[in-house]
């Protein structure tokens, strides 16, 4: 049995990734300050990541699942405090990849700013950074946008929200924008095979391997919540972000490389039916935003 250390492990993401471990035999510890209610069957570390101090000097793991990295001092504090380190997989970000490069972006290609994404793509590029050169065994994982139960963005529970309400749904222009997702599932998967296969590469773009522009998406989301959508195009001067889950920026992954290991992810259809199964029943999760406030006051 494996000792695995999951960095968080309480919202989304990383609580998605603990339980998932835990629950197929792991030996899962996670590391967070105790600030909310822990996943099951899981061993908690008490700590900041930035301040550990020899909060870690009597374990030793297997495996380190870094989900809550933003910066290479996140990743530098985290290295220095375990100690002997196994496999490393780092959860970056394909906000990495500058928008002037040729689509869909390769693993290959050379990364640097992104004005959509700013700082935080930066950042995550000097943590990888930090990784390639003291962790040789280190892994780096560059998703699409990520989704499914226990999502804590208000992207597609908002969507839910509208459906339920029986409002319309208000899109940007002529909803032709292309966006790339990740079932959280489908991502355990990949880092469970990345523990087992250990291949040669170091840098992996994960996603599903198709696009689906915003008005199929928002569409699929109303149909998971069992409604017919009636859509509204959005032109004009209204910020996208005031009323709408996602920035005006469209990019795709390549993704083969992730498909020659795990050949097929889930379908996107059933994925958010499992996230609006999941939301329906945990709401106060969601950090919502008054994206409804505005279509009713700024919009209609």
């Amino acid at each position: 049995m494996k000792n695995v250390l999951v960095t968080g492990g309480t919202v989304f993401v990383s609580r998605f990734t603990a339980q998932y471990f835990a629950a197929r035999g792991y030996n899962v510890f996670v590391l967070n300050r105790n600030t909310r209610p822990q996943p099951e069957n899981v061993t908690l570390i008490e700590a900041d990541r930035n301040n550990l101090g020899d909060k870690l000097s009597g374990y030793r793991f297997d495996v380190v699942l870094d989900i809550t990295a933003y910066n290479r001092g996140d990743v530098e504090n985290l290295v220095n405090a375990v100690g002997e380190i196994g496999d490393y997989i780092f959860i970056s970000s394909s906000a990495v990849y500058p928008e002037t490069l040729p689509q869909p972006f390769t693993e290959e290609q050379t990364c640097g700013s992104n004005s959509v994404w700013g700082k935080y793509g930066t950042d995550k590029l000097e943590a990888e950074k930090y990784l390639l050169e003291n962790v040789p065994q280190a892994y780096i994982i560059r998703p699409p946008y990520l989704y499914g139960p226990m999502q804590n963005v208000y992207r597609e529970p908002f969507v839910f929200d509208c459906a339920m309400l029986s409002r319309p749904f208000y899109i940007p222009n002529d909803g032709s924008m292309d966006l790339q997702f990740f079932h959280v599932e489908d991502l355990c998967r990949f880092m469970e095979i990345l523990i087992d296969k250990k291949p040669d590469n170091r840098i992996f773009n994960v996603g599903n391997p198709e696009t689906v522009d915003i008005k199929t998406w928002a569409k699929m989301c109303y149909e998971a919540a069992g409604k017919d959508i009636k859509a509204i195009n959005v032109y004009g001067d209204h910020p996208q972000r005031s009323y709408f889950c996602f920035y005006d920026y469209e990019y795709r992954l390549d993704v083969s490389k992730q498909m020659e290991l795990m050949p097929e992810t889930k379908p996107l259809s059933d994925g958010l039916k499992e996230s609006y199964e999941w939301y329906c029943k945990h709401k106060d999760f969601v950090n919502k935003k008054p994206y409804i406030e505005y279509i009713d006051n700024m919009i209609r």
